[in-house]
């Protein structure tokens, strides 16, 4: 064969294969048309980095769920009574893995993440900072879990920081310290501005604390109902069917609903800095390794070594039925792999006990199967 037979062969190769993986050639005395031993590779599929490729082989969970994880968590969700969204994602990987994924639950108080965050970017773009004064008097107080009202009905107005409210929402899942993060980033709609300028995908951001229970509960809201007991007492007084219908109808269709899928692409983004400042993502992935709520949930299955930051949500109960029992969270393993984990429950008759052991067991799935 002729040196310009061989540079045409080649250029030939090249062209329809993406490349050549191979080309010998023949020596004297090899006859002379021998043929040329040619791997073809799509055009379309260019070769993985050189680091991709030694972390593939290095790690056979980079590019796919091991088959015993995705194994335990089909079991666990198969045996689990109600409605029932598991969501694990590898951070440093190519592989996710859900079951009923793509289906939107009650978020509760995990959206208190959505809220921390639009407030961070807007301290990273100069709009805040941390210590940002907020004034907070009984008019902004909220219902449920809020321990900053006490020092409301003491002093009468409270000043905080910016900084000071995100601890108190986050580690704490105080209701009015988030709602007060709310509304000095400028309300809902601008929460939903930033899952939107981020591409964060089927994330839903209600009203804001006080419309989204009052609703869930069939009632219009009332600030009277902030203070001590006061929602509860008005709630018993609330027709069941009137209850009933209102609670169906969030479960079905949640104003603050989240699919579980996006909820742990979002924390991957969060983890892998691509949604704030180097320190902005800092402070907020610290602040959640010091959750205090929900000690019991995912962070219940972690075992010396690893470590998790979390957020819990936990909606309302009627009729032996709870709805929004959630906890999404970022797990490391003792050698850096970060995994994105989401359970949320919309409805379950299950047991405290029973929903607890059900979101370490997928921790636990995770942490067992972690490099196979």
């Amino acid at each position: 064969m002729s040196i310009l037979r061989i540079i045409r062969a080649t250029t030939f190769l090249a062209l329809a294969g993406g490349g050549l993986a191979a080309c010998v050639a023949p020596s004297q005395s090899a006859p002379a048309q021998r043929p040329v031993a040619v791997t073809y590779r799509p055009i379309a599929a260019p070769a993985p980095s050189v680091e991709r490729q030694f972390a593939a082989v290095a790690d056979p969970g980079f590019n796919r769920p091991p088959a015993a994880l995705t194994e335990r968590i089909d079991q666990l969700w198969a045996s689990f009574p109600g409605k029932t969204g598991i969501a694990v994602r590898r951070i440093d990987g190519d592989w996710s893995y859900a079951k009923r994924g793509d289906e939107y639950f009650p978020q509760q108080s995990v959206s208190k993440l959505w809220v921390t965050m639009t407030v961070l970017d807007a301290i990273d773009n100069g709009r805040l900072s941390l210590s940002t004064p907020v004034d907070i008097g009984p008019e902004n107080l909220t219902v449920f879990h809020q321990p900053i009202a006490a020092r409301v009905a003491r002093e009468g107005v409270v000043r905080e920081t910016v900084g000071s409210l995100i601890e108190q929402a986050i580690t704490h899942s105080d209701n009015t310290a988030n709602d007060s993060l709310l509304r000095t980033a400028g309300g809902p709609d601008v929460v939903r501005g930033f899952i939107a300028k981020n591409g964060l995908g089927p994330i839903r951001f209600g009203p804001g604390e006080r419309l989204l229970q009052a609703g869930i509960a069939g009632m219009n809201w009332s600030q009277a109902y902030s203070k001590d007991r006061t929602f509860y007492v008005e709630r018993a007084k609330v027709p069941e069917f009137i209850r009933k219908k209102a609670l169906e109808s969030y479960v079905a269709d949640p104003v603050d609903g989240a699919q579980p899928s996006a909820v742990v692409a979002a924390l991957a983004k969060l983890a892998r800095g691509e949604l704030l400042s180097a320190q902005s993502t800092k402070l907020l992935t610290e602040t959640l390794s010091r959750t205090h709520s929900g000690p019991q949930r995912l962070k219940g299955g972690v075992p010396a070594g690893w470590q998790i930051g979390h957020k819990t949500g936990t909606g309302q109960e009627f009729g032996g039925t709870s709805t929004g029992y959630n906890d999404i969270g970022i797990l490391t393993a003792p050698d850096g792999t970060r995994y994105a984990i989401a359970v949320m429950l919309a409805e379950t008759t299950a047991s405290i006990p029973e929903r607890m052991r059900l979101m370490q067991n997928v921790v636990r799935a995770v942490v067992d199967t972690h490099g196979r």
